[in-house]
């Protein structure tokens, strides 16, 4: 009798071990940096395969060359709103692959407002319009270790500048390779 519970034990442990999530956390926050910026972020659940990703992000600009007297860099703010739907995150539960923190492919729509508050500049008088940007992306997501993750996502839409005499629209690029902490 005994050894059966213990065999049944040792069975619901093995099964407990390997069972992922197959729907979207409830809510992550966390921190990532790459080559194009730094953004903090919360995650929050709406539906079991959709997330809305709130982000203030510092993003850097850098300029130089022969029409230049000197390189110059510059790192300025952003606001974005981005639902996401994981639209692989079930299947990759039933692989038994790991989905802790939202580690699935995504498709999303970034909303994205870049103010005029401040820029942070080697160079004096530097200022940038203010825009909003509509972008609809590709991610990967995954994670490593505990709270570790890594992010990959591209992306092209339509932003807009607005405010000034002279509005300006065009296309926007959206590249993006970070390295992140979820708390």
């Amino acid at each position: 009798m005994k050894i059966k519970f213990l065999l049944i034990g040792l069975v619901a442990i093995s099964f407990c071990s390997k069972a992922q999530n197959s729907t979207v956390e409830k809510n992550i926050t966390g921190a990532q940096i790459g080559l194009f910026g730094l953004d903090f972020y919360n995650e929050s659940r709406l539906a079991d395969k959709i997330a809305l990703r709130a982000e203030a992000s510092l993003f850097p600009a850098i300029w130089g060359g022969d029409l230049y007297g000197k390189t110059g860099f510059a790192f300025y703010p952003a606001l974005t709103l981005q639902p996401k739907f994981y639209y692989n995150i079930g299947r990759r539960a039933e692989k038994g692959k790991n989905t802790k923190n939202n580690g699935a492919n995504y498709l999303g729509l970034q909303v994205r407002y870049i103010p005029n508050w401040f820029v942070i500049s080697n160079t004096e008088n530097v200022s940038l319009s203010n825009q909003i940007n509509f972008i609809p992306t590709f991610g990967i997501r995954r994670n490593f270790s505990e709270n570790f993750n890594y992010e990959f996502k591209a992306g092209l839409g339509y932003g807009t500048t607005f405010g000034e005499k002279f509005n300006n629209s065009e296309a926007v690029l959206d590249l993006s390779i970070k390295v992140g902490y979820d708390f």
